[in-house]
């Protein structure tokens, strides 16, 4: 007579009931111990039946996938999954299937030179990610990644991001200490570095004080690392991982058992994707935290911008930790383009050679463009050069004129003029523009045509991360080569507007980008101010950051209740004209400058002035000084000298005479170098030209708050003539 007995068992946290038959004399257990490997039951005779289970099954561990990208595991373990993008890395997945064997990424620069497909970046991101999990990289943490830009980075980017993890980003120029901060205060616990080199610079500080799981070499090889630094972490090399990953994806292909281990989870748009750090190393860091909700908005919205098409070439010399460019490059390649790597040193060359359709860079490297251009006219012949520059007179005259008939020229008017004046003012722009055209067809001929063949820029240069100088705006246009001007922060994934090729205002970035909210308000009273007026530029959207990690009391400070992110630039918004040369222009964006301290210099950097104007301050020479360079290619300042101090210090130095009562500005010059370099050597950034001021800032004088701080707006406007010549 067989007898079913239930015994309830648990497995893993999941209650099951198992059931065991059996008769009086023997149990039959067999075909139990088949189905759940790994559980050993025994049977004690006599008239009482007892089953002990001796064991149980190892822990499922989380595996939280890529929604799109890793559809198939997902949707086999019973996760519903959608055919939207949830995460940044479901864009490779839409793109292996539209553009698999086109050209993705060239990166000619790095050992080895590399070429990959849309079909092999794909699965490349696919093997970094899971030898991520293989070597005990776990869903949310944070991995340093701190590299320059190359096809690796790209690729170790977003495995970080498909495997849940969250990466924090840095570049290999910043100083040690710096990267060593934010690794700590990001809570990192692996590292993924350029090259061996670096790592060693990084070492001694890093396995001393940071805690370190794993490190990852994306080029070079283990052999060249400085030894004894590392103090027992597991370091792999780039290949190393790929290959783990990529044996792992097989394993778990071919075995249902394999697949058994794991609970899986889908990425959601909401998580946490990165973290960039916008802040220098004094005060408390700030880490922006952007989600992939955020940056799926810039990957959907910037092709209004950037009407890209499959086949296009960019030219990319950014570093990819930047959030610009990095926005940019996870847009373009949903677009079928192809990517080059290029460097600073190699940029001219690379232009000519590859003649890219888009260049996306900062203002520093249109400006340094248009130097090499000047500098071939300077070096031709009189003649030439005159004929050059006057063809250049007349079609920045003629490009003028199309812009008043065009209607794209900016004004803060809200008034608009009358039709009779409109239109007079249009025939009269036509009528010129007609009589210049012919001049500016033939200079296209004669002396642009060989420009773009240096340029080699065929549709558009997008400049962003700071502000693009008028006349070198101006220049571009007369030639005919496109630069549209966008703006953004970190804190924006970054853009939030941009000038579109049919609406390229000059002067301006451009209208809000799509789903995005502009408004101007009063600093002082936070009143929302009309078209024209000019206030503190405040932005809503999508796209705007999840707060800084572990800094609320910032993010309360940057984004309001109703999720107003305030710029910190002073700027207005071009008021709507139906008629007139304003007529296009409604709604554009104009900024004039920075209300917030941080100083972005032409070359994209980000700099704090108060840590440079503290250690400066330390010098006795020094009463006052403001730190300025906002768009240019580098800092200066304003000093307010110690006049008695510098007096007795030139004395002293016998410069001057001991009954002098005064010295000359070019000995305070003189004198004020020598202390800024004393006092300012350990600043990650030096001060270049300074400009001496007579009277202190004071509160009577408007260029102090009643709390004793210097007004830098204020400053900067009130000297502005100066700081032209001070550039100059």
């Amino acid at each position: 007579m067989a007898t079913m007995l239930s015994l309830a068992s648990s497995f893993d946290n999941c209650n099951s009931s198992v059931q065991f038959l059996f008769s009086r004399s023997k149990l039959h257990c067999s075909k139990l111990v088949t189905k759940l490997p790994g559980v050993r039951f025994r049977f004690f005779p006599g008239s009482k039946f007892r089953v002990f289970c001796e064991s149980k099954t190892q822990e499922l561990q989380i595996r939280r996938c890529s929604p799109l990208l890793e559809k198939a595991s997902l949707s086999s373990n019973g996760a519903l999954v959608s055919d939207e993008w949830k995460a940044v890395p479901d864009i490779w997945r839409s793109s292996a299937e539209k553009f698999g064997d086109r050209v993705a990424v060239v990166d000619p620069y790095h050992d080895p030179p590399s070429t990959m497909t849309y079909k092999q970046l794909e699965q490349e991101i696919l093997d970094f990610a899971e030898g991520l999990r293989v070597i005990g990289v776990k869903p949310e943490e944070k991995i340093a990644l701190f590299a320059d830009n190359s096809s690796r980075w790209l690729i170790a980017d977003q495995g970080i991001m498909a495997m849940g993890a969250i990466n924090v980003v840095r570049g290999s120029r910043s100083a040690v200490e710096e990267l060593l901060q934010i690794y700590n205060h990001s809570e990192s616990v692996g590292l993924v570095v350029d090259n061996p080199e670096f790592f060693n610079r990084l070492a001694g500080r890093f396995c001393s004080t940071a805690i370190m799981k794993v490190v990852v070499l994306l080029w070079g090889e283990k052999s060249w690392l400085a030894s004894g630094e590392t103090q027992n972490v597991p370091i792999f090399t780039y290949k190393e991982i790929v290959e783990l990953g990529r044996g792992r994806r097989v394993a778990l292909t071919d075995s249902h058992d394999a697949r058994q281990g794991y609970t899986y989870e889908a990425i959601s748009s909401d998580d946490v994707a990165t973290l960039v750090y916008t802040s220098g190393t004094t005060g408390n860091p700030k880490g922006v935290m952007l989600t992939h909700k955020n940056l799926l908005h810039q990957i959907r919205n910037l092709w209004d911008i950037v009407p890209a098409i499959p086949g296009d070439r960019f030219l990319s010399m950014l570093p990819s930790w930047h959030a610009y460019e990095r926005a940019c490059e996870y847009f373009i390649f949903t677009y079928g383009i192809e990517q080059v790597y290029t460097t600073v040193r190699n940029l001219k060359d690379d232009l000519r050679h590859y003649q890219p359709q888009y260049l996306i860079s900062v203002p520093l490297v249109y400006e340094t463009l248009y130097s090499g251009i000047q500098k071939q006219f300077n070096s031709s012949s009189t003649v030439r050069k005159f004929i050059a520059l006057s063809f250049i007179r007349v079609s920045m005259a003629y490009m003028e004129l199309k812009r008043i008939y065009e209607g794209l020229c900016l004004t803060r008017e809200q008034k608009q003029p009358s039709y009779v004046v409109s239109m007079l003012d249009w025939l009269w722009a036509r009528i010129l523009a007609a009589i210049l055209w012919p001049l500016h067809v033939l200079a296209k001929k004669l002396v642009y045509e060989k420009i773009y063949s240096a340029i080699g820029i065929s549709k558009a240069g997008i400049s962003g991360g700071g502000s693009l100088p008028m006349h070198i705006d101006k220049f571009y246009e007369a030639i005919g080569v496109t630069v549209q001007n966008g703006y953004g922060l970190t804190e924006s994934s970054p853009v939030i507007a941009a000038r579109r090729p049919n609406c390229n205002v000059l002067g301006s970035v451009g209208h809000p980008i799509r789903h995005t909210e502009f408004k101007i308000v009063d600093s002082e009273t936070n009143e929302v101010l009309p078209p024209g007026s000019k206030g503190i530029v405040m932005a809503r959207g999508p796209q705007v950051m999840e707060g800084y990690y572990k800094n609320p009391m910032a993010t309360r400070q940057a984004i309001d209740e109703d999720g107003w992110l305030n710029t910190g630039d002073i700027g207005w918004i071009a008021p709507h004209h139906s008629v007139g040369r304003s007529r296009r222009c409604g709604g554009v964006i104009v900024l004039e400058g920075r209300a917030k301290d941080t100083i972005v210099l032409s070359t994209g950097e980000n700099v704090e002035p108060l840590e440079i104007e503290e250690a400066a301050m330390r010098s006795s020479f020094i009463h006052q000084i403001v730190v300025i360079g906002q768009d240019q290619r580098r800092l200066a300042a304003i000093i307010v000298p110690n006049k008695d101090e510098v007096l007795q210090a030139a004395k002293n130095l016998s410069i001057v005479d001991a009954d002098a009562s005064d010295v000359s500005k070019d000995i305070i010059t003189r004198l004020l170098y020598e202390e800024l370099r004393k006092w300012t050597s350990e600043c990650s950034f030096q001060i270049g030209p300074i400009l001496i001021v007579d009277e202190p800032f004071t509160i009577d004088s408007g260029l102090m708050t009643p709390t004793m701080k210097i007004r830098r707006d204020r400053v900067v406007d009130q000297f502005k003539e100066e700081i032209a010549n001070l550039y100059k």
